[in-house]
């Protein structure tokens, strides 16, 4: 087993079928659920799921990313996969995704390999 972690807070890590139309998909949900605070929300659901008065209260302190706070909890932040004869056992579409919903941020996935 390996686990595959984001290592920062604003980040996500999951499992997936690798097919374009699916991660577009993803990602716009994601963006339809936890908006981002500086364009106006597509929908009335995005809308609704702002907190009152229309902005995150993570920004009250300062901040400006809570959409990505709220996306990280939606994709988790790692994930464990199977590894078999040294390779990730995956399903045949299946491939690990890292996304930084916060942007700009220097990235460091982390993989460690359980029992080492």
């Amino acid at each position: 087993m390996v686990l595959v972690s984001a290592m920062h807070i604003t980040a996500g890590v999951w499992v997936n079928d690798d097919e374009p139309g699916i991660q577009a998909d993803a990602l716009e949900w994601l963006d339809k659920i936890a908006p981002p605070s500086w364009r106006e929300p597509e929908n009335e659901v995005s809308r609704e799921l702002l907190p009152d008065p229309g902005d995150y209260r993570h920004h009250r302190g300062g901040e400006d990313n809570g959409d990505a706070h709220l996306k990280n909890l939606l994709v988790h932040h790692q994930v464990i996969v199977p590894v078999t004869e040294g390779r990730l056992d995956l399903g045949p579409w299946q491939q690990v995704f890292y996304c930084e919903f916060d942007g700009g941020r220097r990235k460091r996935p982390v993989i460690k390999v359980m029992g080492e």
